[in-house]
């Protein structure tokens, strides 16, 4: 299992994924699910992938390659907007789905690959999509201010309650790692390391990126102090009169 989120935020935006894959109880490993594309000044893109890995790794490949491939390709370095960039995606998805699809007609799962794409080209503001492994997307707004992939439910109630469109980018931080500790508290099949990115609207480049792994002295904090401080507030609600 998988859990990532994005969110879009007026100041800025926010990133984050864990690195916990299975394939059954006794197969547990470490994959890094965020992606990013990155050219100070020009350009900041990140992705976070959930679903099937080796769909994921093809996609992203797939996508490597063309950035690589500097003949005149469409790429993510040509993407004129990030609307480009989520067709590009989304192009990248159904060329693989295509490719594979014959071969995994038997699986029940299929191709199941799904991407949280997100950043900013310089000429327009930052934007945040959600791409599902049809190939079709939707994008972040007024209303819709974040995206999760994955086990979403036990991390999205503290999210909802906190985070709005004017939400500080350092208070939001906290309230995704929240978000975090309650889904791994819940699904073992979410877990460290987490990828976490804060980037700063208009500033075209990655200026905060942190990876917490097990023991992380600040995560360890983090955790205990809004376990206690849930606790205090629970005691501290007025009494059911029968």
């Amino acid at each position: 299992m998988t859990y990532c989120v994005g969110v879009l935020l007026e100041k800025g935006m926010i990133f984050a994924s864990d690195s916990r894959t299975n394939a059954g109880l006794d197969n547990i490993a470490r994959f890094c699910k965020m992606t990013v594309f990155e050219r100070p000044g020009d350009r900041v893109i990140v992705m976070l992938s959930s679903g099937n890995l080796a769909g994921t790794q093809a996609v992203i490949s797939v996508l490597n390659q063309r950035c690589a491939a500097g003949d005149g390709t469409d790429s993510l370095w040509s993407a004129r907007t990030m609307f480009d960039v989520a067709m590009l995606v989304s192009d990248a998805m159904r060329d693989i789905d295509h490719r594979d699809s014959q071969y995994l007609q038997e699986n029940p799962a299929g191709f199941n690959a799904s991407f949280i794409v997100g950043g900013q080209i310089n000429g327009e503001p930052q934007r945040l999509f959600r791409i599902y492994a049809e190939g079709n997307f939707i994008e972040a707004g007024i209303h819709t201010t974040y995206f999760q992939t994955g086990e979403a439910k036990y991390g999205k109630p503290v999210i909802d309650r906190v985070i709005t469109r004017t939400t500080p980018l350092a208070e939001a931080t906290k309230c995704v790692l929240v978000s975090f500790d309650s889904t791994m508290r819940s699904n073992l099949s979410v877990g460290m390391p987490i990828d976490l990115i804060c980037y700063l609207r208009d500033s075209l480049e990655l200026r905060m990126r942190r990876r917490f792994d097990d023991g992380d002295r600040y995560f360890k904090t983090l955790s205990d102090e809004w376990g206690e401080g849930t606790r205090q507030v629970f005691r501290s609600l007025p009494e059911l009169v029968w």
